[in-house]
């Protein structure tokens, strides 16, 4: 979900149903190889994992969601990588990458790589990778984290140069591993259009751990071992997986129980993670959380937003922080989400490196809500109440409390009379699409692309953000860019502070709650502890049973 940035990076077929069986089985046992999910002996039974998320595209360039770039995890390579259990960038595909001057960083890839479909992977496919993301530019692509890209060259056929804008950028290596870091085949991907995902399955066009044997589009993805593969990873554990789609968690949560599928992520309600804690068939399993839900603001559709008839920026602030001022994230996390999810007041999660709470000391009291405050800020703005707001929400995508969770919101936003609000929800392929030119305000989660403060800030507020709402604050945009390349770790850090305390003053978002990932698997599982990591990728490839 991004768009190109101002010079600036931000920051993300139907050939059949396998035949694979879509119940839980046994496999012989195995023994985990040196280099991650792999295994030294005969691999196990396929795993079937479920989940409500959607595929919006299998083409990296455009998408930008977590059920899209779920699947990439699987099919492609990359030029950087991390291991389970971690999210420091290593070599996946490299053989070594490396700065060889403050602005130009150079990759060497490995010897004799191939695509599943004969073609050879060198440094004609990368290129592409990345020109192609700059050109096509798709609003619901990952583009605009190369907003500091300049130019890709190619040496010889193993090298790689890519020159930067900015000299000693802290997050380049990181931004190899995010979504916009898929290698793809330059003989099936065109450099100037998106590639659709019937023809990227015919194609074969994979060079990750799986490839895809059968695709049927949020139905069911059937995986098998690449034994191409070359990267750091090395072989799954397991000689096949599945990813089965759900449109409701009632059923992903009976599957799971019943055995019928071995692992269901994304999502399951809190009070069916809390029902099914209690069952011995199942384990819950819970890793470190950078996932942020928070309400977007379109600055120019909004009340006295730039293109109303009544455009006016104080009052348009001054909604905001009426909003800010009402909402209890305390009452959201407990009644809603039952802990899954913590309170957060900022745009940096809690846990990160400069992470500071401005939202609990600007707005409410002592990080609850305040009545009173939102009344004085509107009526010193001079703006009448009730505001009429339209507020929406996706009711699959983010999981199904988001139904409760917003209702809360409303009533929140609606205490003392200031906000009348229109509440309406919408399904996600529609909501992708339609989010940036027709609602005012609406829901986002954003999973990182990357463990680093900087993608917390970079794809929010620079200009022309993927949020595409209209907020430019040029003074913020100086300070992300320092923030990028400042290599004193403490200087860095109180540049990330000063771009918090700004942006909590714009309310360009506000954030609502922090959570945590869950998976529930069943208890002959073995694996997923070691991928519900800090780097936020689901790798298939760890699990066997």
């Amino acid at each position: 979900m991004t768009r190109k940035i101002n010079g600036l990076r931000v920051a993300a077929a139907v050939v059949g149903i396998s035949a694979l069986a879509l119940t839980a089985c046994t496999g012989p046992a195995t023994t985990p190889n040196a280099t991650g999910g792999g295994t030294t002996g005969a691999a196990t039974a396929p795993i079937t994992l479920g989940t409500t998320d959607k595929v919006t595209l299998l083409d990296p360039a455009g998408s930008y969601d977590n059920g899209s770039f779920m699947v990439m995890n699987q099919i492609y390579p990359f030029l950087l990588n991390s291991m389970p259990g971690s999210a420091d960038p290593k070599n996946d595909i490299a053989e070594s990458a490396e700065f060889t001057s403050p602005t130009e960083y150079t990759v060497k890839l490995k010897a004799d790589l191939k695509w599943a479909n004969g073609h050879v992977l060198d440094s004609k496919d990368v290129k592409n990778t990345f020109d192609r993301q700059v050109k096509i530019a798709d609003p619901s692509g990952p583009s605009s984290l190369l907003g500091n890209l300049e130019s890709v060259s190619t040496p010889d056929a193993t090298t790689v140069v890519f020159k930067l804008k900015s000299g000693n950028d802290q997050t380049w290596p990181q931004v190899l591993t995010s979504p916009v870091g898929p290698i793809v085949d330059d003989e099936v991907f065109p450099a100037d259009k998106i590639v659709s995902d019937e023809d990227i399955v015919a194609g074969k066009a994979f060079a990750g751990q799986y490839t895809i044997e059968s695709y049927a589009k949020n139905s069911l993805v059937s995986f098998k071992a690449y034994d191409g593969y070359k990267g750091m990873l090395g072989a799954p554990a397991n000689t096949a997986a599945n990813i089965k789609y759900y449109a409701d968690s009632n059923n992903l949560k009976l599957d799971v129980q019943q055995g019928n599928i071995d692992v269901a992520w994304r999502s399951l309600s809190p009070t069916d993670v809390d029902s099914l804690s209690k069952e011995s068939k199942v384990k819950i399993h819970k890793g470190p959380g950078g996932e942020l839900r928070y309400i977007v603001f379109n600055f120019d559709i909004m009340p006295f937003g730039a293109k109303t008839s009544d455009a006016d920026p104080a009052k348009s602030l001054a909604v905001r922080q009426a909003a800010a001022n009402l909402v209890d994230r305390e009452a959201i996390a407990n009644d809603v989400y039952k802990g899954t999810y913590l309170p957060v007041y900022s745009y940096v999660p809690q846990g990160f490196t400069g992470a500071i709470e401005p939202l609990k000391e600007l707005y409410g009291q002592d990080g609850g809500p305040s009545l009173d405050k939102a009344k004085a800020v509107l009526e010193a703005a001079g703006v009448t109440t009730p505001i009429d707001l339209k507020l929406q929400y996706n009711p699959d995508h983010y999981g199904p409390s988001s139904g409760d969770e917003y209702a809360k919101v409303k009533a929140q936003l609606e205490t003392g009379g200031l906000f009348k609000v229109d509440l309406q929800s919408t399904e996600w392929v529609t909501y992708q699409k339609s989010r940036v030119t027709d609602y005012p305000a609406y829901q986002l989660g954003w999973f990182p692309d990357y463990s680093d403060a900087d993608n917390y800030l970079t794809p929010f507020f620079a200009k022309d953000n993927f949020l595409g709402n209209g907020y430019d604050n040029p003074e913020v945009g100086k300070l992300i860019n320092e923030q990028r390349v400042e290599t004193d770790p403490a200087k860095r850090t109180a540049l990330i502070e000063q771009i918090q305390t700004k942006v909590a003053g714009d309310l360009s978002t506000l954030p609502l709650l922090q959570g945590a990932q869950v998976a529930v698997a069943g208890a002959d599982v073995t694996g997923v502890e070691k991928t519900l990591d800090a780097s936020f990728k689901f790798r298939l490839g760890v699990l066997a049973k």
